[in-house]
């Protein structure tokens, strides 16, 4: 089978986020069928952004398409977005005739590039496929605040809406979304659910040890101290709720003097955060720059609870699908999951504590639970993530589940 997938922000391990394309895609080839992944050369998630051009990573396929820089949210990312879709519908005779498709996927987060995916599929006579990351426009609406009616909003809306109606198969990666979907005119029996992963080598061939520096430096003498680890890896951005965290930590200073905090990563809100904790003088608390994503399950086996937070908006009724909880879990770290949402898989697969978010106490309460907990407690909590992980979320399950949702 020919696999055509469409992915503006689609990523690699040679240039960061996104990386599921890149997985799934993996796992087609070696099913056996033939990928071909289309992507711009500029995107907000990327490390390193791509040549515009043709090229093959680890066997997998691209066709990058150059479209202009942009930064936010603004008219910048509208122009990118409408170069690459206007690009990919003016190749769409050439891509359907010379790779000649069996399934078109539109997979982009926002939804217009469905349009580009129907007129590839229809004159491909090929199946079409309606990937969904995050519902839009709703997203925009219930998180930025985006009206309703803003004319980007409705283009959204009506991409949408034509998704539902058009797609022979709508994937959704968040599992609560069945009435939303309904109520714009999806038939539910389209409908495959297929979650966020992990990719089994790098937790095996592909790991890295953690490089000498201040990070290791830094874990190696709070443990030296006799310190418990609470630790952050991922985006510092408002979704990521991690002011909920400092505060938290202010307050654990005093009840909690053997829990040693570190977040790992980089964001739009991470210059902010570390001034917080300087004018603050939150000593228990320490920010260090993003790591290669090889060496994330070295650094995770330094962590004694893993933290994950999130706001608290309406959008997640449609449910959760966090690539770092996997790596959490993964690493076999018990989580403090601060969440309220359509699923938990924190919950299901009682592998740490789940706590209200943006509620500092509720946090400090939690992590004061896990504290107190026996090695051999939180052992087990890991211990059970792990198992979860393995039996629902590797690439290999959802690669496999993904094209069983395209049988007739």
């Amino acid at each position: 089978m020919k696999i055509l997938l469409i992915n503006h922000y689609a990523g690699s391990p040679q240039h960061g986020m996104e990386f599921r394309p890149f997985y799934l895609a993996r796992e087609w080839r070696r099913m056996g069928h033939q990928v071909l992944i289309l992507g711009s050369t500029q995107s907000h998630v990327r490390a390193k952004e791509p040549q515009a051009g043709v090229q093959i990573i680890e066997g997998v396929s691209y066709c990058w398409y150059e479209t202009p820089a942009y930064q936010g949210n603004g008219l910048g990312r509208v122009r990118n977005i409408w170069s690459f879709c206007r690009q990919v519908w003016r190749d769409a005779d050439v891509l359907a005739r010379d790779f000649e498709p069996d399934v078109v996927i539109a997979s982009s987060t926002y939804p217009m590039d469905v349009w580009v995916a129907r007129r590839i599929a229809s004159m491909a006579k090929a199946k079409l496929v309606y990937e969904v990351h995050d519902l839009w426009p709703l997203s925009p609406i219930e998180l930025s605040g985006m009206s309703p009616l803003h004319p980007f909003a409705l283009l959204c809306q009506k991409a949408e809406n034509d998704a539902y109606r058009d797609a022979d198969v709508v994937i959704s990666m968040l599992p609560k979304v069945q009435d939303h979907m309904a109520s714009h005119g999806l038939d539910l029996a389209k409908l495959a659910i297929v979650p966020n992963g992990i990719t089994l080598d790098e937790w095996t061939t592909a790991a890295e040890p953690l490089a000498e520096g201040a990070l290791r430096n830094h874990l190696r003498e709070q443990k030296a101290q006799g310190r418990l680890v609470l630790g952050y890896a991922g985006s510092h951005g408002l979704p990521n709720a991690l002011d909920v965290l400092l505060d938290a930590a202010k307050r654990l200073q005093h009840s909690a003097p053997q829990l040693a905090i570190v977040l790992v990563g980089s964001g739009h809100e991470k210059s902010r955060l570390a001034e917080r904790v300087r004018a603050e003088g939150l000593s228990n608390v320490a920010l260090f720059e993003p790591i290669p994503k090889k060496q994330i399950p070295s650094l995770l086996e330094h962590f004694d609870i893993a933290y994950i937070g999130w706001q608290r908006t309406p959008i997640y009724r449609f449910g959760i699908a966090p690539n770092k909880l996997m790596d959490y879990m993964m690493a076999r770290r018990p989580v403090l999951h601060s969440v309220e949402a359509g699923n938990d898989p924190v919950l299901e697969a009682s592998a740490g504590l789940t706590v209200a978010p943006e509620d500092a106490a509720a946090v400090e309460a939690g992590a004061l639970r896990l504290a107190a907990l026996s090695a051999e407690e939180l052992k087990a909590m890991g211990e059970r993530g792990r198992a979860f992980v393995l039996a629902n979320h590797t690439y290999p399950i959802l690669a496999q589940r993904f094209l069983k949702a395209l049988e007739p």
